[in-house]
C-alpha cells in the first residue's frame, strides 16, 4: 500500500482541522483530494510529509510510519507545496543541481538533465527562475519533487492560478507521472478530478465525507436524475408532476424550459413525452442531464 491513513487527527487550539480521517492509496493511483478552502487538505498533506505532527491516528507512506520512521517515509515522498517556494535569483539548472545535492544520486548532472526534459523545461533551461511564468515555475517545483524518484507524489494545488494552456500542459504531465507513481493532489477545481483522477476524496470541516471513483460517487449520491425539457411555446408544466417517478418540476424561462428530477430513466422519459403530446406541447428538447462532479461536491460540502 503506497499510502495508508487511519484516524488521522490534527487540532489547532479549539479547532479540529483534521478529524479522524482514514483512507488508502494503492500503487499507481491518482487521487484527487477535494474540499472547500480551510477544509483540512493542506494540513493532511503536511502531516503526511512530516512537516506537522499528528495529534492522533497513524499515517504510513510505502510502509513507513511518518512519525516513528519519518526519515524513511520522507525518502518515498516528492512534495510540491501550494506556494511552491523557489529561489527566484537562481538559474533553473543551478537550482535543480542544488536540490540534487540533498540526495544520494550517483550522477546528479545526468539526473538534472533528465528532470529538465521530463517536465518540459528545455527551452527555458538557461533562465533564472524569477524570469519564468507561473506555469514554468510549477514545472520547476515538479522537477525538484521528482529529483529522487519518489514512489509517492503529494501535490498541493498544483494548477492554481495557471492559464488554460498551462492547465492542459500540467494536467498532461501529472497524467504521465501517474502511470508509474502514486499521486495525491489537492484541489478545489472540479475539472481537475474529472480529467485526472482514478478516485476522489472529499473533505469538509476536517471530516472525510466521500471516498471512491468519480462515476460511482455521482451515482450513489442520489437516486435521482434530471431531465431537461424545452417547449416551443410557454406551458404551465403541471401535468409533468403527475407522472410516476417525477419528484420535482422546476419551471423556467417563462414556461418554455423545465428541469424534472426523476427516479428511473427510459420509462419516465417516455411518459414525459406522452404527457407533452397529450397536452399539445411541442417539445424541442428532451434529454437526461447527468450529475457532474460539481453537484457531488456541492451536495457533500454544503452546510446543513
Amino acid at each position: 500500500m503506497a499510502v495508508l491513513v487511519e484516524q488521522l487527527t490534527k487540532t489547532f487550539g479549539s479547532q479540529r482541522a483534521v478529524d479522524a480521517i482514514s483512507f488508502q492509496a494503492e500503487d499507481g493511483q491518482i487521487l484527487g483530494f477535494l474540499g472547500p478552502n480551510g477544509a483540512g487538505k493542506s494540513t493532511t498533506m503536511k502531516m503526511l510529509t512530516g512537516y506537522l505532527r499528528p495529534d492522533g491516528g497513524t499515517a504510513k507512506v510505502a510502509g513507513f510510519d511518518v512519525v516513528d520512521d519519518g526519515l524513511n517515509a520522507r525518502r518515498q515522498i516528492g512534495y510540491l507545496p501550494e506556494n511552491n517556494p523557489l529561489y527566484t535569483d537562481m538559474f533553473i539548472r543551478e537550482y535543480l543541481e542544488w536540490v540534487a545535492g540533498f540526495y544520494p544520486i550517483a550522477q546528479p548532472g545526468k539526473r538534472v538533465a533528465e528532470m529538465i526534459d521530463m517536465v518540459g523545461l528545455g527551452r527555458e533551461r538557461h533562465k533564472k527562475i524569477g524570469q519564468l511564468s507561473k506555469g514554468y515555475r510549477q514545472r520547476v517545483g515538479l522537477a525538484q519533487a521528482l529529483m529522487h524518484d519518489p514512489a509517492v507524489l503529494l501535490l498541493d494545488e498544483p494548477t492554481s492560478g495557471l492559464d488554460p494552456n498551462q492547465l492542459v500542459e500540467i494536467r498532461q504531465l501529472i497524467r504521465e507521472l501517474g502511470k508509474n507513481k502514486t499521486i495525491l493532489f489537492s484541489t478545489h477545481i472540479m475539472q481537475e478530478v474529472a480529467a485526472l483522477c482514478d478516485r476522489m476524496l472529499i473533505i469538509h470541516r476536517g471530516k472525510l465525507v466521500a471516498d471512491g471513483p468519480v462515476d460511482e460517487l455521482q451515482q450513489q449520491l442520489s437516486g435521482s436524475n434530471r431531465v431537461v425539457v424545452r417547449c416551443a411555446e410557454a406551458a404551465d408544466g403541471k401535468a409533468f408532476a403527475s407522472i410516476k417517478g417525477v419528484q420535482r418540476v422546476d419551471r423556467r424561462d417563462g414556461g418554455r424550459l423545465f428541469h424534472l428530477d426523476i427516479q428511473g430513466d427510459e420509462q419516465v422519459r417516455a411518459e414525459i413525452f406522452k404527457v407533452a403530446v397529450a397536452q399539445g406541447w411541442t417539445l424541442t428538447e428532451l434529454h437526461l442531464e447527468s450529475r457532474g462532479v460539481e453537484d457531488v461536491f456541492q451536495e457533500l460540502t454544503k452546510d446543513q
